[in-house]
């Protein structure tokens, strides 16, 4: 029987989902989120420490944690997870190539760039067994060259492919992000049974209002404010493409990015066996991965 309880992190605006088969107390985590502070540089597991606690509560073993794809808004607790539960850590196998572009952008010569930070890479089809339940992967890249969704049956995990509908879509100009991918693989998750329950990745409510969690698949077909029934390509591509140009910097996504692309783990201590978190001087980040890219092609693939 299939269990899934939503958490609600406010800082960040994220849901981190524990999805279960109840009757064999087999569960995952997909998108733990492990509350970051810039200024003292603390990492605070209070958090997470509550997805926990129902888990326990419920006797629920957690056997996976699963990624949705590398987030730039929040850090990731994967790692964290693993080292309590010895869960294994999931995301798409895109990761490969989010791990390239930022780990020279960060210069972070020592991490690998071929997702062995991940106990398993995902591709289309593939289906990760959770108790007597089956978790479909279907690819839906377009914000992120790694992201995915998970369909486990009438629920589907989006991560950022799909936000709340007042809110529409998310933002495709990070790298390996295409608007037209991303017009594709909404597609696809609106070509779902209408009453397919999509469990969302994000909401940002106003003061006092609840946030969002759960919408239908008929519900973001009839009111995404982004792209509902009739919106062409060409027109969310146009749309998508205009309001990205006009987009800052989420606030987190310097040390967001250098912890997620290792799986959640702390980048590697320097001499003082102190972990640092590298912040460019007077360098846009764009300026960065685009620096590392020219650096990568004379490479060989």
């Amino acid at each position: 029987m299939l269990d899934i309880q939503s958490f609600h992190e406010p800082e960040s605006g994220t849901w981190t989902h524990l999805v279960a088969d109840k009757t064999r107390k087999s569960a995952a985590v997909i998108d733990p989120v492990w509350v970051y502070d810039p200024v003292s540089g603390a990492a605070d597991d209070a958090f997470i420490g509550r997805v926990l606690d129902a888990a326990r509560e419920a006797a629920y073993r957690i056997e996976w944690v699963l990624e949705t794809h590398a987030h730039a808004d929040h850090l990731t607790a994967a790692d964290l997870l693993r080292r309590r539960t010895g869960a294994r850590i999931a995301c798409g196998h895109g990761i490969c190539q989010v791990q390239k572009t930022f780990a020279r952008a960060f210069d972070m010569h020592y991490a690998a760039t071929d997702g062995s930070q991940f106990d398993r890479l995902l591709a289309e089809g593939d289906v990760i067994a959770l108790g007597e339940l089956q978790i479909r992967v279907i690819e839906t890249p377009g914000h992120t060259a790694d992201s995915v969704t998970y369909l486990v049956e009438d629920a589907a995990f989006v991560g950022d492919t799909l936000f709340a509908p007042a809110f529409g879509t998310a933002r495709c100009d990070f790298p390996g992000g295409d608007a037209g991918q991303l017009y594709d693989s909404i597609a696809r998750i609106h070509a779902l049974p209408e009453h397919t329950r999509i469990h969302l990745c994000h909401d940002y409510p106003k003061a006092g209002a609840t946030p969002v969690c759960v919408i239908s698949v008929a519900q973001s077909r009839r009111d995404n404010v982004h792209v509902r029934e009739g919106t062409t390509r060409a027109e969310f591509v146009a749309m998508r493409e205009a309001r990205d140009a006009q987009l800052g910097l989420p606030r987190l996504i310097l040390p967001s990015l250098q912890v997620n692309i290792l799986a959640g783990a702390a980048p590697q201590p320097e001499a003082n066996g102190v972990s640092y978190l590298r912040t460019p001087f007077n360098r846009p980040l764009a300026e960065l991965i685009g620096s590392a890219d020219k650096g990568s092609e004379g490479e060989q693939p």
